[in-house]
């Protein structure tokens, strides 16, 4: 890491780089999960490990903080892997290559972790710290936070044991959030028939690249394109012209990713070949007006192709892409409680034709009111069956309620007021933390969410703004040190 010895605090930042070293996708955390392991030995700390592969790390009160309530530190310890179409990277073997560009850390080519390596980071420095005064600690790690939830899900009864938790992956310093949504995610499977392309058809390769993305909770609001519906738009317009037949399609990625790139193989008779390149012209000069703030970057690029002779029967392709273009994506509800506040909304997050004759569709759905999550889930579900697929939706998440009486946010409240001479921004958020299980699990734990700002999660813009780990670190220290007696 570039200018490591730079940065503040060092000892956080030190843990990051160490964190960054280990390979940690989505349920995939072995690695990680030995680490940790090892981390709490090396430092003679009691350490366990449940059978999910959640780890936690315990550290007894320093002098004179031994009566004080038990607090719970949580992050997750699995990372989104993503990367740019031009970088070569192996996230199962290779360490994320980070570096200092002004204010920001970043990664090259790929996510940086730092959703939620920065908070695994804060954890450690603590554990290993000989300075920081504070009661009796629980650093509780994670497994598959991104993918599922499933570390949570299945924590065993008793794991924890704190009064308070203060979990550590939001991301804009000075606001603690109170509330989060719960979501789902709903899958649509079509099978498929090939025919031959009718002779005399060209083929082409048509890209959507170069936008935003973004996280599909967090980053919904923010009026980003989805590289599946832009693709879906431009494929749906064409077959209404021409005898358009659908080759292949791969697009979109994570669940809970905004889909930045996308492409689809087609074929067309060779007389619309020039037509093709102009609609495709005029469709991109409508799109670089639709989104002229939110995706600069965008391109979409058309090329030939001779890969293939069969394409999916055109009745076939015809319900998928109307169904994808038909099916709701974004915002379907604000708060009525707090105008700022996206209550439900929905994300179509990939589209995959597979080698086994299916075409695979993914999409999350999210919440702060569960009967609003299994409505929207329930209207993607329509969508998709009245096409013709056979759709599940997974069991999902429940939602984190907001504690208007919560202790947690009253010391952390007035811990920020003290330091910073200023008023936190106390919020709900609209993407799923492991607050909303862990109050159905442990239902006496009082709860806060905060960290430092980080841009461009779930996406290789990921960035950390290297200020606000220095405040965050000064309040987390204050907050231990002002936890009440038992």
């Amino acid at each position: 890491m570039d200018n490591n010895a730079a940065l503040q605090p060092k000892i956080v930042f030190d843990c990051f780089a160490e964190v960054n070293k280990v390979p940690r996708p989505s349920k995939h955390e072995e690695k990680m999960i030995a680490f940790l392991e090892e981390f709490g030995k090396k430092f003679g700390l009691e350490t366990q490990t449940d059978a999910t592969g959640n780890v936690v790390i315990r550290k007894a009160a320093t002098p004179g903080y031994e009566n004080r309530k038990t607090v719970i530190l949580q992050s997750h310890m699995d990372m989104v892997c993503e990367k740019n179409n031009d970088t070569t990277f192996d996230f199962d073997t290779q360490a994320i290559q980070t570096y200092v560009d002004g204010d920001w850390m970043k990664a090259r080519g790929t996510t940086l972790g730092a959703d939620d390596g920065i908070g695994v980071a804060m954890q450690m420095a603590i554990l290993m710290a000989d300075d920081v005064e504070h009661g009796p600690i629980e650093c509780v790690f994670t497994r598959d936070e991104e993918t599922g939830l499933t570390g949570a899900i299945g924590m065993e009864s008793g794991f924890m044991n704190g009064d308070y938790l203060i979990n550590l992956d939001s991301e804009d310093e000075g606001e603690l959030f109170v509330s989060c949504a719960g979501g789902a995610r709903t899958t649509a499977e079509f099978d498929i028939t090939e025919e031959e392309v009718p002779a005399g058809y060209l083929k082409f390769r048509i890209d959507v690249k170069g936008l935003t993305g973004g996280h599909s909770g967090d980053d919904i609001n923010k009026k980003r394109a989805n590289a599946n519906k832009l693709l879906v738009r431009f494929l749906c317009d064409e077959m209404e012209k021409t005898d358009l037949r659908l080759v292949d399609i791969q697009s979109g990625g994570k669940h809970n990713a905004i889909p930045r790139d996308g492409y689809a193989i087609v074929a067309v008779p060779a007389d619309f070949k020039e037509q093709l390149r102009i609609d495709l012209n005029h469709y991109l000069a409508d799109l670089e007006e639709e989104y002229s703030v939110t995706e600069p970057s965008l391109k979409i690029l058309l090329e030939s192709d001779g890969t293939a002779d069969s394409a999916i029967e055109r009745g076939v392709a015809q319900r998928i892409l109307l169904a994808c273009r038909a099916v709701h994506n974004g915002i379907m509800a604000m708060s009525q409680d707090l105008d700022w506040l996206v209550e439900t909304s929905s994300n179509l997050a990939s589209i995959n034709k597979t080698e086994d004759g299916k075409v695979l569709i993914n999409s999350s759905q999210r919440s702060s009111l569960g009967s609003r999550r299994d409505d929207m889930c329930a209207t993607v579900r329509a969508t998709f069956r009245l096409a013709g697929a056979k759709v599940e939706t997974n069991e999902g998440y429940p939602g984190w309620k907001m504690n208007p009486n919560s202790e947690i946010v009253q010391i952390a409240a007035e811990s920020y007021r003290r330091l910073f001479n200023k008023e936190p921004k106390i919020l709900a958020i609209h993407a799923g933390l492991e607050c909303g299980l862990f109050s159905e699990k442990y239902p006496h734990l009082d709860m806060v969410s905060f960290g430092p700002t980080l841009r461009g999660v779930h996406s290789p813009e990921e960035r950390l703004l290297i200020p606000t780990v220095d405040l965050v670190w000064k309040h987390l220290l204050d907050i231990l040190k002002n936890i009440p007696v038992k």
